[in-house]
Formats: structure tokens, C-alpha cells, sequence
């Protein structure tokens, strides 16, 4: 995973609820065995007219939001399956964060172990931001994960919570996987010390 340390972006507002991961990656893509390409498929029975081209009404394909690496969505964001697909196609689509009042429990934790920060803030700070982005599309926020902040460029600064070992493996680039191959050396000394 790419390290998430400070990430300057503008966002789309996405003002809808209760966004499910169907509506993410539609299933008639889950057939792919890799990461790479799922971006295409994002968000596609909104992003797409019936003729499979671009729906000029929808958020993404709004030239104003085209470069935006932050999702500010309604809550509940991420409800139903529990596909991965759907992290890997925003990721791969290029977003990095999706703030949102609420997340479906296993889309949060889908996103923290594939480098997707998921930022929960309080339902009227979304509404701000989406009310931002949307009078201002190229406004840029700041999101600093070490001090758990999203900050605007007026100063004003949101605190966000975040699990400590998460924000570790998100700050250092790592998976589940790729934390215990860094902590290998520390682990066989800790094995070695308790087998004397």
C-alpha cells in the first residue's frame, strides 16, 4: 500500500445515503482476480447512461471534480456485502479518503487494510464540507492522518478518531501482512526470550 501521511485534494460531494457496495462496484465486475482495472467499474450505474456512455449528471464525470481524491458522502456509507471489490475500485478509481457521519462496519475495516481512510465526522461538519466543495469544486482540504485532522483552508481544523494500529499501518504503507514481515526480527526475539 502507498504510505497515508498528509494528502491535499479536493473532493466530491456525494449526497447520498446509505450508498451500498453494489451500487460501489456493480457484481457483474467482481469477476476480475486483481486490484488493477476495478476502478472502471465504479460507481458504473451511475457514471454510465444505458448506451455505456458517460452520464454527464453524475458527480464523477463533472469535469470540476475531476482530479478529487476525497469522497464526502451521506451516511451509512459502504452498507451490504462485504466485498473488497468495493475499496479496491475506489482506490484504484485514485481516492484516498471518504469522509462520511457513518460507515457500514465491515466497508470501515475493508478500507483501513487496503489504504482507503475512512473519516468519521459529525453529520452537520459533512454537511459543511459538502456545501464547500460544492459552491468551491477546486477548494483542497487537508487531511493530516498523524494528527487526525482535516483541515480547511480558512484554519479551521476536524478531529477525526482512528485506531492506533490501523493509522500505524496506514502511516507506514502496510497490510496485516506486511506489519508482521516488519516486526519479524522483533517477534523472534520476543519468541527466543520466552523459550529460555
Amino acid at each position: 500500500m502507498n504510505p497515508f501521511t498528509l494528502l491535499n485534494a479536493t473532493a466530491i460531494p456525494l449526497r447520498v445515503e446509505n450508498v451500498d457496495t453494489d451500487q460501489i462496484i456493480p457484481a457483474r465486475y467482481l469477476t476480475a482476480v486483481t486490484k488493477t482495472g476495478m476502478g472502471q467499474g465504479l460507481f458504473a450505474a451511475w457514471r454510465y447512461l444505458p448506451d455505456g456512455s458517460p452520464n454527464p449528471h453524475f458527480i464523477l464525470n463533472q469535469p470540476a471534480y475531476a482530479e478529487a481524491k476525497i469522497i464526502i458522502a451521506g451516511k451509512n456509507f459502504g452498507s451490504g456485502s462485504s466485498r473488497e471489490h468495493a475499496v479496491w475500485a475506489l482506490t484504484d478509481y485514485g481516492f484516498r479518503a471518504v469522509i462520511s457521519p457513518a460507515f457500514a462496519d465491515i466497508f470501515h475495516n475493508n478500507a483501513l487494510k487496503n489504504g482507503l481512510l475512512p473519516i468519521t465526522l459529525p453529520e452537520e461538519s459533512v454537511t459543511m464540507l459538502m456545501d464547500l466543495v460544492e459552491e468551491s469544486p477546486d477548494v483542497r482540504i487537508l487531511i493530516d492522518l498523524p494528527a487526525q485532522r482535516v483541515i480547511l483552508p480558512d484554519g479551521q481544523q476536524l478531529s477525526f478518531d482512528i485506531d492506533p494500529y490501523r493509522k500505524q499501518c496506514l502511516v507506514q504503507g502496510l497490510d496485516d501482512l506486511g506489519y508482521l514481515i516488519a516486526n519479524l526480527e522483533a517477534t523472534r526475539a520476543y519468541e527466543n526470550a520466552q523459550n529460555k
